[in-house]
């Protein structure tokens, strides 16, 4: 894999706002609820083994947001995890609101984001969230007044950092000139790679960049380039897609998502796999 020395990361490390080191492999925290992100787990009980064997293998960075369940994976977090271990930062997102499965809304009004930063905090158990993403941009709400309330929280100190998600370069420099922003989750992969230009932006700004779906959903599986170079590492196909990730910037932290061990633990031997500048330039190209 490509590390880098420079500043608050040496490759397989991150400093997330300067002052939370976390690994750069973290752990997705979606699909630990029902299907369609509704509801409770088919198996609770593997809900709360995938959690505490997560942080057995070392991952430090565990992210969320309440409209997952909705409610249910920050619930199931503290339910596993609390009390916390020292080093691990929890982050969670506000600003979406559920109807049913599968189905989000888009809720930036200040006095939103404010009453689901307090709830957030209860059912994860925290006096201060370490890292509060909005979640998305509510095209009904002028997008400094939803960052301008993450601000507020912060310097109430209910929150540590701030991060956004689902935004392009314009909204990721409001942001910017509204308050110190520490990270951007966009959708990113091998087949998804519409915001190259914002994890460019991310890297000058020396951001995180967590790419949300870093699996493309299961199409790494099917790409051949993917698959072949997979087969030379006695690998699985999502292992060289989450390796290509931590090569591709110093700034990625991958937060692939699952409901089972056995997948967790695929996806974090994923650190051990050195790619070669050969592999990783064809996967640039894939």
């Amino acid at each position: 894999m490509v590390s880098d020395t420079s500043g608050t990361h040496d490759g397989s490390t991150f400093g997330l706002g300067g002052d939370l080191p976390v690994q750069r492999l973290g752990f997705g925290a979606m699909r630990l609820s029902g299907r369609g992100i509704w509801g409770e787990p088919a198996d609770h009980g593997e809900a709360v083994a995938v959690l505490r064997r997560a942080v057995d293998l070392g991952v430090d960075l565990i992210d969320t947001a309440d409209s997952y369940g909705p409610f249910v994976s920050e619930r199931l977090i503290a339910e596993a995890l609390h009390p916390y271990p020292s080093n691990l930062v929890i982050a969670t997102k506000g600003g979406l609101l559920r109807d049913g499965p599968g189905q989000w809304r888009a809720d930036g009004r200040p006095q939103h984001l404010r009453a689901a930063c307090d709830e957030s905090l209860q059912r994860l158990k925290l006096e201060q969230i370490p890292l509060y993403q909005f979640h998305s941009p509510d095209p009904r709400v002028p997008f400094d007044e939803s960052i301008g309330m993450l601000a507020t929280l912060k310097n109430e100190g209910k929150i540590r950092h701030i991060g956004v998600s689902n935004v392009n370069e314009d909204q990721l420099g409001q942001a910017l000139a509204t308050t110190p922003v520490v990270s951007v989750q966009n959708r990113y992969g091998i087949g998804t790679r519409d915001s190259e230009s914002l994890l460019d932006r991310c890297e000058q700004e020396e951001l995180a960049f967590l790419p949300w779906a870093p699996l493309d959903r299961g199409d790494a599986a099917r790409n051949s380039v993917v698959a072949r170079i997979a087969h030379a590492h006695d690998a699985t196909p999502r292992q060289i897609a989450l390796a290509w990730l931590l090569a591709r910037s110093p700034v990625m932290l991958p937060i692939p998502g699952t409901a089972s061990v056995a997948h967790l633990e695929e996806n974090m031997a994923a650190r051990s796999i050195t790619l070669t500048w050969e592999e990783i330039a064809e996967l640039n190209d894939a």
